[in-house]
């Protein structure tokens, strides 16, 4: 009766001579076997310190080398450190005045096209398109939606002109 010692916990355990032969017989349970398959590491979550396991696959596939328990902690580091103040694509020299001009203004805080009041997606369009140009008439509130449409689709920017009109 040949006589194993397990892989993993070292635990002595009975197995048959054909199974060794097969190169079975490595591990005493299914639990054991399990636990021979997990190959990648630990690692603690950047964002809120939980223990996260990732295999070796996403270890070689991580971009910034840092790994997340969840998408709802990769996306608060995501705006926090790499979109937020100089690393934002719309980063101008921090000249972000023209919102608090257009609040400071009164003026009621709809979309001009499509009377949204959600100010969680309304921005500040410039008229010109100078970012620089921060005359009260030359800023009006769009939403994000809106605000695109102008941008790339002639119908609309025409429509918004006769509204100023």
């Amino acid at each position: 009766m040949p006589l194993v010692k397990c892989l993993i916990c070292g635990a002595g355990f009975y197995a048959k001579p054909s199974h060794q032969l097969r190169g079975w017989g490595k591990y005493c349970s299914a639990e054991c076997r399990n636990k021979s398959q997990f190959k990648g590491k630990n690692f603690s979550c950047f964002t809120c310190k939980k223990d996260v396991y990732r295999s070796p696959l996403a270890i070689k596939k991580s971009k910034s080398g840092k790994y997340f328990c969840s998408k709802k902690c990769q996306t608060i580091w995501r705006n926090i450190c790499l979109y937020s103040g100089k690393n934002h694509f719309f980063w101008k020299n921090g000249e972000s005045a023209y919102r608090r001009i257009l609040k400071r203004s009164k003026r009621k805080e709809i979309c001009l096209l499509c009377n949204t009041i959600d100010d969680r997606i309304l921005i500040v369009h410039h008229l010109d398109k100078n970012r620089n140009n921060n005359d009260l008439n030359n800023l009006i509130w769009l939403c994000h939606n809106c605000h695109y449409l102008v941008h790339h689709h002639k119908e609309t920017k025409d429509k918004l002109f006769t509204l100023l009109i």
